[in-house]
């Protein structure tokens, strides 16, 4: 299953980007998917996941900012980001979890896609 990500850019501060995430392979079904992040020298973390009922869980510090959902038919999750702050600067990572068509569970991450908010 390979995981496909885009919409990553350089923003000015209070501005908005809008990432995707698309899955392809052989899937079966498709559990959480979430967005994950990765600032210079620091760890990854966490910022958003969304369970396949459409349930979500968000980083404490882009609650209220950022906004994950996944089309269900596409296999692709987003995430909306507004109001971005220069901290939000880092490499972006999608990852899905689920279950292949050979009957194998898997967690797929696609490649980071940069996102860049200038002060």
């Amino acid at each position: 299953v390979q995981l496909q990500a885009s919409g990553g850019g350089l923003v000015q501060a209070g501005g908005s980007l809008r990432l995707s995430c698309a899955a392809s392979g052989y899937i079966y079904s498709l559990n959480d998917m979430g967005w994950y992040r990765q600032a210079p020298g620091k760890q990854r973390e966490l910022v958003a996941e969304i369970t396949s009922g459409g349930g979500a869980h968000y980083a404490d510090s882009v609650q209220g900012r950022f906004t994950i959902s996944r089309d269900n038919a596409k296999n692709t999750v987003y995430l909306q980001m507004n109001s971005l702050k220069p901290e939000d600067t880092a490499a972006y990572y999608c990852k899905a979890e689920g279950w292949a068509t050979s009957g194998r569970n898997f967690a797929s991450w696609g490649q980071g896609t940069l996102v860049t908010v200038s002060s």
